[in-house]
């Protein structure tokens, strides 16, 4: 498996531990949206005082390009983001992950359409394993629940703009830094979310403990993950980086399961072995490649 392939997975699992910070974040006071633009402010002010002592001229962009970064900022992370947690609250949150990663099925499609990439066997078995697997790690099937339509197309909705940011990122990545592209990426994420956060109730909720969760979330749950998703999306195909980095929700359950206690049960079980299975194949056919 290439160092591509290892950086996107990388992502998957920081991403997936973000639970560990939102739980007590949510536990103070802060509402999903007030966690999206603290997250998005400070991790723009982490990787500007990095990229400042590293390189300054990473951070310079042609106004012509800021389309690009609109796209990975605005139109995928801010927009899946809400569309995420609005379909959290219409239909739960385990409906949700599973209608979240449809993503791998719209980028394969885009990749072919825009990129020219090739959809083969492996992709297909690869993708099949990931989204069964996402279904079975959640454990919707037999849960007999009633599902809105509106929350359907909403969860569709956060997976195509979840899906943006490999599109958008892909065209960044022809002329910027990976460094470059996640930074402003974050710039005009955080800054697309004030107006929805309620900045007076979250100045309430500042405190030591608070502060520490933010950086945290922000450092280990954004800033780090999007760098490695973002390097990984140089090397490999957009459609095979989309399906690596589902890892994610078979992190994030096994989180459940181990620090918060929840059920373990044999379609979980399942659902971890067959995106490990994708994960295995694509990463062999990198190392082929």
């Amino acid at each position: 498996m290439n160092k591509y392939s290892l950086s996107t997975i990388f992502a998957g699992i920081l991403w997936g531990i973000i639970s560990l910070f939102l739980k007590n974040l949510s536990a103070i006071g802060f509402s999903s949206m007030q966690v999206l633009m603290f997250r998005g402010i400070i991790s723009s002010v982490i990787l500007f005082v990095f990229i400042f002592i590293k390189d300054k001229n990473l951070l310079k962009i042609k106004f012509a390009d800021i389309w690009m970064f609109v796209g990975t900022g605005v139109i995928s992370l801010t927009f899946f983001s809400i569309c995420y947690f609005r379909t959290i609250l219409e239909i739960g949150s385990s409906v949700a992950v599973i209608l979240l990663y449809t993503s791998p099925i719209f980028v394969l499609i885009f990749s072919c359409i825009l990129f020219k990439e090739r959809i083969n066997l492996s992709k297909i078995v690869a993708l099949v394993l990931t989204f069964a697997g996402c279904i079975f790690v959640t454990g919707l099937p037999g849960s007999g629940s009633y599902i809105s339509a509106k929350g359907i197309f909403i969860g569709i909705c956060a997976g195509f703009g979840y899906a943006l940011y490999s599109i958008f990122s892909r065209y960044a990545l022809a002329k910027y830094d990976s460094l470059t592209v996640t930074f402003y990426t974050f710039v005009f994420s955080g800054l697309s979310i004030i107006p929805f956060c309620g900045m007076n109730h979250a100045a309430e909720l500042i405190s030591v403990k608070s502060v520490f969760l933010i950086c945290g979330i922000a450092l280990f749950c954004t800033v780090l993950p999007y760098i490695f998703y973002t390097f990984g999306l140089s090397g490999l195909e957009t459609g095979k980086a989309a399906i690596l980095v589902t890892v994610e929700p078979l992190v994030g359950t096994l989180i459940g399961i181990f620090v918060w206690n929840e059920d373990v049960s044999v379609l979980k079980v399942c659902g971890i072995l067959m995106i490990f299975s994708a994960v295995i194949l694509l990463g062999r056919k990198s190392e082929q490649n």
